[in-house]
């Protein structure tokens, strides 16, 4: 299924609108996919991310962390 953001309307949403459906779509994404479903990019920039990871340890920060330091922004 190729649409685009023209056909859907999706680009005359706003800025708010478009990230609600956003949140809506992941939301809607089941909770595990088969190995089928993942495009080869995926699998690439993965690797290329774990890779980098393993030659930097410390450098990033725990996913939790980041949530936790951006919740208490609000």
């Amino acid at each position: 299924m190729a649409v685009n953001l023209e056909e859907l309307g999706i680009n005359r949403l706003s800025v708010n609108d478009r990230l609600e459906l956003v949140e809506q779509i992941l939301a809607g994404l089941p909770d595990q996919v088969s190995a089928d479903e993942v495009p080869d990019w995926h699998l690439i920039e993965l690797k290329k991310r774990y890779d980098q990871a393993k030659a930097n340890p410390g450098q990033g920060k725990p996913w939790r962390k980041v949530l936790d330091s951006l919740a208490k922004k609000r």
